[in-house]
C-alpha cells in the first residue's frame, strides 16, 4: 500500500522548461505545490564543465536514470518490429531539458497556429498534406503573444525585435508575428563569420538576424553574461548565464514557501476518482510508494513521457487510459525534421573561419525568408518549409571526426596533415522545417518491451512524409545558395529521412476544441478530466519550423494562470 502524503493544491509532474516555468504564477497565487521531479539538483560548478570528453563524448551525467531504462521504441511501418534506438534526448534534473538545450527561445508565427485556414484561403484545401490530421489550433496569436512576453521576461531572453507592434526592424525578425515590446535583453555577440554570412544573405536579398537566446547577453537577476564556451546543446551553465529553469524560475518560486520538490521521485501513475476527475499521482521515491493528493494535476514531462502516463493511468472509468475514452492520446504525434533527420548542410571554405567555441545556435545567425508561409508556394508541391541557422561553435574531437572532402584518406599520416591544415575550414547550418502530424504516426505502448518496473515503453510509429521531405530540400538549396554566396568551395547535404526519436516532439495530448479529435481543451486541460491539464509539447498541433520550448513555456504559464483564475470551476 502507499504512504499517502499531506494533500496539496497542484501537483506539477517534472520541473523541467514546461513545469519549471507553471510553479512560478502558480506559487506567487499562494497555491501549495508539489514538484514531482525524477531527477534533483545539479550542482553547476561540479557538474557543469566546458569539456568535450564530459559533454559530448561521455554524455553529461543526469541525475537520473529514469529516461535510460524508458527507452522508446522505434517503428517505420505497422507491419515493422519496433526496436529501441536509444534513450530519449531528455534529462532527468531540476531544470530539466532546459540544462542542457541549446537555450534558442523562439516564438512560433501567427501562421503556424492556423495553418489549415491559412493554406486553403491562399492556396485552396488540396494543398493540405495528403493523409495530415492537421487543424488550427484553438487560440490564435492574440492568446498567446501576451504569455510570449512575460516568459521572455521572467525567464531572460536576449534578441532583437523585428516587429513591435507593426514597426518593422530589419536588425530582427521582419516576419514575426507582431510584440509588444523589445527583448529585455540584446542579442548574443557577433563575430567575422557571423558578419560574413549576414553580408552574403544581404547581397541575395535575405534578411539576416540574430537568434532569440535564453541566454543573458549581459548581467542580469544577479547573475552574469554569456562566457562563449560552447556546450549549451550538451552541457549546463557553470556561469549560470544559461536562463535554465533551475536559475530562473524555479528559485523565485521556492522564495514564494508555496513550492517543495520532491525531488529522485518516479511518478508511475494519475490517480482518478470515480467521478472523473484526477485526485492525485503515485510515485515511487527511495524504494517506497507514495500517494500524493492534489486537487489539480499539471503534468510536465516530456511529449513520450505524457503520453506514457496517461495510457498507463488506466481505471474503472478510464479503461483505455486516462482522459482516453475517445482515443486521442497518442494520436497527432510528430518529430521535427532538422539536422538530425537527415536535413543537414555542410560548407568547405578557402580559408579558416576562426569559429572554434561560442554559444553554437543561440549565437547564430538566422534566415526566415524559407520557412513557414514567407514566400509563395505555388506550384512547389508542398507547405511550409525551414529556418536557416548558421552559427559558432566546433570542438576538436567532433572536428577531427568530420569529413575530409574527399581531399585526404580518412586515416593515417595525410589524414592528420589535413585535418591540422584545414579543420577550421568547415561549417555546418541548422535548419528546422515545419511539420504535421499525420493518420499513420501515434505513440502507443510496446506490447513487447517493458521497463525495469514492468510497465510498456512508448512505442513510436514514424514514416517519411514528402511534404517535409520536399520543404527539407528546398531549404538546403536555399542554404547551398547562402554558403556559396558567402565563399564557400564545396557544399554537402544530407537526404532528409526523417525524425527516429526527436530532441523536439509534438502531439500525442494535442489542443482542440473537439473531444473527438484532441484530448485537451485550449487552456490545456483534458476534455474528460477537467482538473488534469498537459504542459509541454504534446498539446501543439503544429510544430513551426523553429525550436519549442518558449512556445511550451508561454503555454504553460498561460494553462497554471488559468487554473488560478479559474480554480472553483476547475477543482470544484
Amino acid at each position: 500500500m502507499p504512504i499517502n502524503l499531506k494533500p496539496v493544491d497542484v501537483v506539477v509532474v517534472g520541473l523541467g522548461a514546461a513545469g519549471g516555468v507553471a510553479v512560478l504564477p502558480l506559487a506567487r497565487a499562494g497555491v501549495k505545490v508539489a514538484g514531482v521531479e525524477a531527477g534533483t539538483w545539479m550542482d553547476p560548478h561540479r557538474d557543469f564543465k566546458p569539456d568535450e570528453i564530459h559533454n559530448n563524448v561521455r554524455g553529461m551525467v543526469t541525475t537520473g536514470s529514469k529516461i535510460r531504462r524508458e527507452a522508446p521504441t522505434v517503428r517505420h511501418s505497422l507491419t515493422e518490429k519496433a526496436r529501441q534506438g536509444g534513450p530519449s534526448p531528455m534529462m532527468n534534473a531540476i531544470g530539466g531539458t532546459s540544462i542542457h538545450y541549446h537555450a534558442q527561445s523562439w516564438r512560433l508565427k501567427p501562421w503556424d497556429f492556423k495553418t489549415v485556414s491559412e493554406v486553403t484561403q491562399r492556396y485552396g484545401a488540396s494543398y493540405l498534406p495528403q493523409g495530415s490530421t492537421v487543424e488550427d489550433w484553438p487560440i490564435g496569436w492574440s492568446d498567446i503573444e501576451p504569455y510570449y512576453d512575460i516568459v521572455e521576461h521572467e525567464v531572460g531572453v536576449s534578441g532583437k525585435a523585428g516587429n513591435i507592434q507593426g514597426k518593422l526592424d530589419k536588425a530582427g525578425n521582419i516576419f514575426e508575428g507582431p510584440r509588444q515590446r523589445e527583448y529585455p535583453m540584446p542579442p548574443l555577440r557577433s563575430c567575422d563569420y557571423l558578419e560574413r554570412m549576414k553580408t552574403a544573405a544581404r547581397s541575395l536579398g535575405w534578411n539576416p538576424f540574430h537568434s532569440p537566446a535564453a541566454i543573458n547577453s549581459v548581467p542580469r537577476d544577479g547573475r552574469g553574461s554569456c562566457g562563449y564556451h560552447g556546450y549549451c546543446d550538451r552541457g549546463g551553465c557553470h556561469l549560470e548565464a544559461k536562463n535554465s529553469t533551475c536559475f530562473s524560475t524555479i528559485p523565485k518560486a521556492q522564495k514564494t514557501g508555496n513550492l517543495t520538490i520532491f525531488d529522485n521521485a518516479q511518478v508511475t501513475r494519475i490517480v482518478a476518482g470515480a467521478d472523473g476527475k484526477v485526485t492525485g499521482v503515485l510515485y515511487i521515491r527511495g524504494g517506497m510508494e507514495y500517494f500524493q493528493p492534489a486537487k489539480a494535476v499539471l503534468v510536465g514531462s516530456y511529449t513520450y513521457e505524457n503520453v506514457r502516463l496517461l495510457l498507463l493511468s488506466k481505471s474503472r472509468g478510464y479503461p483505455d487510459g486516462l482522459a482516453n475514452n475517445h482515443g486521442q492520446v497518442g494520436k497527432h504525434y510528430f518529430g521535427h525534421w532538422d539536422a538530425q533527420s537527415g536535413a543537414a548542410v555542410s560548407a568547405l571554405f578557402p580559408m579558416d573561419l576562426n569559429i572554434w567555441y561560442g554559444a553554437i545556435l543561440s549565437q547564430g545567425v538566422v534566415i526566415d525568408e524559407w520557412a513557414d508561409d514567407s514566400f509563395d508556394h505555388s506550384g512547389l508541391g508542398f507547405i511550409g518549409g525551414a529556418s536557416i541557422t548558421v552559427y559558432t561553435e566546433k570542438h576538436p574531437i567532433a572536428s577531427a571526426s568530420g569529413s575530409t572532402w574527399g581531399q585526404s584518406p580518412a586515416w593515417g599520416s595525410k589524414w592528420k596533415a589535413w585535418i591540422h591544415e584545414n579543420a577550421g575550414r568547415t561549417a555546418s547550418a541548422y535548419l528546422q522545417t515545419n511539420t504535421f502530424p499525420y493518420e499513420t504516426t501515434f505513440l502507443d505502448l510496446d506490447p513487447e518491451v517493458k521497463d525495469p518496473l514492468g510497465d510498456p515503453v512508448i512505442r513510436v510509429t514514424t514514416m517519411t512524409r514528402e511534404n517535409e521531405r520536399r520543404a527539407a530540400m528546398h531549404a538546403q538549396d536555399k542554404m547551398e545558395e547562402w554558403f556559396r554566396a558567402a565563399g564557400a568551395i564545396q557544399v554537402s547535404k544530407g537526404d532528409p529521412r526523417g525524425p527516429n526519436l526527436s530532441t523536439h516532439t509534438y502531439g500525442g495530448t494535442r489542443m482542440g476544441g473537439n473531444p473527438a479529435n484532441s484530448v485537451v481543451d485550449k487552456w490545456g486541460f483534458a476534455h474528460e478530466a477537467k482538473n488534469l491539464g498537459m504542459l509541454g509539447g504534446s498539446v501543439f498541433g503544429t510544430s513551426g519550423a523553429r525550436n519549442p520550448t518558449l512556445t511550451i513555456q508561454a503555454l504553460a504559464w498561460r494553462t497554471a494562470q488559468h487554473l488560478v483564475e479559474n480554480w472553483k470551476s476547475i477543482t470544484g
